[in-house]
C-alpha cells in the first residue's frame, strides 16, 4: 500500500484484481494442459525429479530453446517474488517495532536506506528453513499454507469487525456477510491443512505462530516496564551534587596511566589508585615498581599542582585474581559510600589493527563487563583509550 500512488486504495484494488485474474487464468490453463498431456507431480526427493511446469513446458514445446527460455523466465519470476518478501518483511517489522512489539533496532535505517536488521533476520530464517527441509521447497508448502490461510482468516475476521462498526453505512451488512463467509472458509481450510499436513511441516507454523505472539507480548511488556522505570516529568535535580569517588586501576606507571589520572582529576579530588600485587598481605619484603615510583611520579607532582594526592590502595592477590580483586574492592567502596557515585576510569590500549589485540590481555573489557553485571546505578565506568601509533 505505501508504494502506490494516490488514490492508494483504488489503485491497490485494481492491481490486486488484475493479479487475481491472471493467476486464475494461468491455473486453469495449467490444469487443462496437465490433464491433456497426463502430467502429474513426481516425488521431489527421488532421481529425475521435475516440477509440473518443467514437465508441461517440455511436453508442449519440446526440449529446445523455448524450454530453457521459459524455465529461465520462471526462475526470474520466483526471484522477483522472493525479493518482494525482502522488501516488505522489513517494513512490517518496522511497523510492529514502532508499536513496541519487536526490538527497536528493526526501525533503524541502514547505510543503504533499508531496514537492514529485518533483511538479515529474514535471510537467516529462510536459510535455516531450507537447511531443515533439505532444500526441497515442496516440503515447505504445508508451512506456507498454514501461515497464508491463517493470515486470510485474520484479515477477513478483521473486516467483519470493520463493517460491524460501520453498521449504518450503505452496503456494510452485505460486505460483513461476504467477509464472514470468507473468514469461515479460510478458517476451515487452515484446520484441514493443520490436521492433514501436521507431520509434514505444518506443526512448525502451528507452534511458531502462538510462540511469536507470546514473544511479541513479552517484548512489549519489557519496553513498558523500562518506560515506566525511567520516565520522569519532574525538573532536573542539580543542586547539592557531590563529586564522585574516582577509582583508577593501575599496574604500572606509563603514559596510559598518566592520561587516566588526568581524567580522574577532572572529575573529583577523591582519587583511589588500585594496584594489585601477586603476593600475600604479610609479605612486605619486595615492593612493586609502581610502589617504589609512587612518590616521585604521582604523589609529589599532585601536591605541587595543588591537588590532593591520590590514595594508593594495594590489593594483594597471591592467586593472580586481578579483575575479581578490583571488582570486590569497588563493590565494597560502594557499600561504604551508598550516597556517592563511584567513577571507575579504565586505561586501555587501542591497536591500529584488530589482529594486534590478541597480543594484549583484555583486562579492561573484562573489568567493565564484571562491573556492569555486579554493580548498580552508583557505578560509572569510563574508558580512557590510548591509540598506539605503531
Amino acid at each position: 500500500m505505501p508504494v502506490f500512488r494516490e488514490p492508494k486504495v483504488k489503485n491497490a484494488r485494481k492491481t490486486l484484481t488484475i493479479i487475481i485474474a491472471i493467476l486464475m487464468l494461468m491455473l486453469l490453463g495449467i490444469a487443462y494442459l496437465c490433464r491433456s498431456y497426463g502430467i502429474g507431480s513426481t516425488p521431489p526427493d527421488q532421481a529425475g525429479y521435475q516440477s509440473v511446469l518443467s514437465q508441461l513446458t517440455g511436453a508442449v514445446g519440446g526440449r529446445n530453446i523455448v524450454y530453457y527460455v521459459t524455465m529461465g523466465a520462471v526462475l526470474t519470476v520466483l526471484a522477483l517474488s522472493a525479493n518482494t518478501s525482502f522488501a516488505d518483511f522489513p517494513r512490517v517489522c518496522r511497523l510492529i517495532a514502532e508499536k513496541g512489539y519487536l526490538p527497536y533496532p528493526f526501525t533503524i535505517l541502514g547505510r543503504r536506506l533499508v531496514f537492514s536488521i529485518g533483511i538479515c533476520v529474514l535471510a537467516l530464517l529462510s536459510g535455516l528453513l531450507l537447511i531443515l527441509f533439505g532444500g526441497i521447497t515442496d516440503r515447505l508448502i504445508p508451512l506456507f499454507a498454514v501461515g497464508a490461510f491463517s493470515a486470510f482468516t485474520l484479515s477477513q475476521a478483521g473486516m467483519v469487525m470493520h463493517w460491524k462498526r460501520r453498521g449504518g453505512q450503505r452496503g456494510a451488512r452485505c460486505n460483513m456477510v461476504i467477509n464472514g463467509v470468507g473468514a469461515v472458509a479460510t478458517g476451515l481450510t487452515t484446520c484441514v491443512v493443520i490436521v492433514a499436513k501436521f507431520a509434514e511441516g505444518a506443526w512448525i507454523a502451528t507452534l511458531a505462530i502462538p510462540g511469536l505472539v507470546l514473544l511479541m507480548s513479552a517484548i512489549h511488556r519489557h519496553y513498558q516496564k523500562i518506560e515506566s522505570e525511567i520516565d520522569t516529568r519532574s525538573p532536573a535535580q542539580l543542586s547539592g551534587i557531590t563529586p564522585p569517588l574516582v577509582v583508577v586501576p593501575m599496574q604500572s606507571w606509563s603514559r596510559v596511566a598518566e592520561k587516566a589520572l588526568q581524567l580522574a582529576y577532572t572529575l573529583s579530588q577523591n582519587v583511589f589508585v588500585l594496584h594489585v600485587t601477586f603476593q600475600y598481605a604479610a609479605d612486605t619484603q619486595t615492593d612493586s615498581a609502581l610502589m617504589r615510583e609512587w612518590g616521585e611520579f604521582i604523589a609529589h607532582p599532585a601536591a605541587e599542582a595543588g591537588l590532593t594526592p591520590p590514595r594508593l590502595v594495594v590489593l594483594p592477590s597471591p592467586y593472580r585474581f586481578v579483575a575479581s580483586s578490583i571488582v570486590e574492592y569497588i563493590l565494597n567502596l560502594e557499600r561504604i559510600h551508598p550516597d556517592r557515585l563511584i567513577s571507575v576510569v579504565l586505561p586501555e590500549l587501542v591497536e591500529r589493527r584488530w589482529f594486534y589485540d590478541f597480543l594484549h590481555n583484555q583486562r579492561a573489557t573484562l573489568l567493565k563487563i564484571m562491573l556492569y553485571i555486579k554493580g548498580n546505578g552508583h557505578i560509572v565506568v569510563t574508558n580512557v583509550p590510548w591509540y598506539l601509533s605503531t
